[in-house]
C-alpha cells in the first residue's frame, strides 16, 4: 500500500540563494571579459600601457574577487523563517 502525498521536496538553498548566485557568475564574468584581449596588431612590439592597464591589472581581478565573495555570500545565507 503505496500513499502519496503532495509534500514538496526540500531544496538545498531557496530562490533567494540561486539568484545570488547568478549575481556573483555575472559579475566573475565580467571581470574575466575586462581581463581578456590585449592583442597587438604588430606582433612584434610590445605595448606595455595596453598590457598593464588599470582595467587589467586592478579593475578585473577586483571584480573577480568580489563576484566570488557574492557567491560564497549565496552559499552561506540563510533565509528567513517564515511566521
Amino acid at each position: 500500500m503505496s500513499s502519496t502525498s503532495n509534500k514538496q521536496p526540500d531544496f538545498l538553498f531557496d530562490k533567494s540563494n540561486y539568484k545570488w548566485m547568478l549575481i556573483g557568475v555575472a559579475v566573475i564574468l565580467v571581470g574575466l571579459f575586462l581581463m581578456a584581449g590585449g592583442k597587438s596588431p604588430d606582433p612584434h612590439t610590445f605595448n606595455y600601457d595596453e598590457i598593464y592597464s588599470f582595467r587589467r591589472i586592478t579593475l578585473a581581478p577586483i571584480l573577480i574577487l568580489a563576484g566570488l565573495g557574492i557567491e560564497v555570500f549565496a552559499i552561506i545565507k540563510k533565509d528567513k523563517p517564515q511566521a
